[in-house]
């Protein structure tokens, strides 16, 4: 009986209030779903309009939209290492007040130019909840880690669906409203999302037996060591970095593309929207598949895919064949980002995931930014078919890298 009985009390001195497996899943969903909804609907549609409605340039509105994904270059990898040290918890609370007060910011801004250190600001709940999300549900679902992650990038995106769809109704309704009020409900709307988030951080079931050391410089310069000096790490972050390369390239220039191409814009809306639908769907299948099959081939076949894809968009005209493209552009970027993780989890120390997902979340934002950057002077300089193929090269020589950097010694 003893025995018996010590294996409840072992478990509850370990987990405390732990949530059951079920619960906790639930949870991480929530907590993706409201975040997520509320970021979204805080720059799409009403970021753009809001500036301009200030008196912002072209040039100022795209500096300003530019803003937040720094903050995630900057952020993510310290945030990484903060959270294997300090635990996970504390990291995730800093986030939800974000969430819920960088909305209620928005309401107070009368000159475009404070939206600069605002958008840096709000950039950082993401730049914070990305990574640490990612090491908890690995830590928490080791045994079905990619599946885990594939359900709650799923949960994201659902939120990520409906918050343009909410900010643009509200925009219309109140269109006729005089000076910024329009604006400002929807900050509102995002406000009220993120006060959940905050709410669900408080109750983040923290691990009491975390590692908790002193953190220090030295502790920021080996995990940046041990990370980048791994070669099949580093393989893996290249691998993301040119998935968001030509992800960013793709929804950034395709729209102008179609354009040109006669597809009208409600079109090109289907041809988005139709894409997010089926990463949101095939990412939870791509996850339990990235638990049984060897997580580099499905990597490989993902960027495969990708490169294809792109560097068919050129060589299309019509609607169905361009819609056919976004799809496979998606199924090709679900099967590889979901893998990603999954594989830098079974890599990485154990007490190094923090830190891993954050480097992961850093290259996939440099490549996000420097996407639509070096396609745009692509496309100035030459042609659409030149930019878009740009990215498929890229990808076709990180798969060779990536390829050759983890295979088995």
């Amino acid at each position: 009986m003893t025995g018996g009985e010590d294996i409840p009390n072992s478990h509850n001195q370990y987990s405390g209030k732990l949530f059951s497996q079920q619960r906790l899943m639930y949870y991480f969903f929530l907590l993706g779903f409201f975040a997520i909804f509320s970021t979204t609907i805080s720059k799409n549609p009403v970021l753009p309009l809001f500036t301009q409605a200030l008196g912002s340039s072209d040039a100022v509105i795209g500096l300003i939209a530019a803003i937040s994904p720094i903050a995630g270059i900057l952020f993510s990898f310290p945030v990484g290492v903060l959270s294997d040290h300090v635990g996970r918890k504390r990291l995730l609370i800093s986030s939800g007040a974000i969430f819920f007060i960088a909305p209620l910011l928005y309401l107070f801004i009368v000159h475009p130019l404070w939206l600069i250190p605002l958008r840096f600001f709000h950039g950082m709940a993401t730049a914070i909840l990305g990574p640490v999300i990612a090491a908890a549900i690995v830590e928490r679902f080791p045994a079905t880690k990619g599946e885990m992650l594939g359900q709650y990038s799923s949960a994201t995106l659902v939120g990520r669906m409906l918050a343009p769809a909410v900010g643009g109704l509200v925009l219309t309704y109140f269109a006729a409203a005089n000076g910024l009020i329009a604006y400002q409900v929807v900050y509102l709307i995002a406000a009220l999302a993120g006060a959940p988030v905050f709410i669900l951080t408080l109750w983040y079931p923290d691990d009491q037996n975390h590692h908790r050391s002193i953190i220090s410089m030295t502790s920021f310069k080996e995990s940046f060591r041990v990370f980048f000096s791994n070669p099949r790490l580093r393989a893996t972050a290249s691998a993301d970095m040119a998935t968001y390369f030509a992800y960013g390239a793709f929804e950034t220039f395709l729209p102008v593309f179609l354009i040109g191409k006669g597809i009208n814009p409600y079109q090109i809306g289907i041809i988005f929207s139709a894409q997010v639908v089926l990463i949101a769907v095939t990412k939870p299948f791509f996850g339990r598949l990235s638990d049984r099959i060897d997580k580099r081939i499905q990597i490989i076949a993902g960027l495969l895919v990708l490169g294809g894809s792109v560097a068919a968009i050129p060589h299309s005209s019509t609607f169905f064949e361009f819609l056919a493209l976004s799809m496979v552009t998606g199924f090709g970027i679900s099967l590889s980002t979901i893998a990603t993780s999954a594989y830098i989890a079974d890599v990485a120390q154990r007490q190094q995931v923090g830190a891993s997902m954050g480097a992961l979340s850093s290259t996939m934002d440099v490549g996000h930014s420097l996407g639509p950057l070096i396609t745009g002077i692509i496309i100035t300089e030459m042609n659409f078919s030149a930019g878009f193929l740009m990215s498929s090269i890229l990808i076709i020589i990180v798969t060779g890298f990536f390829a050759w950097s983890v295979k088995e010694q």
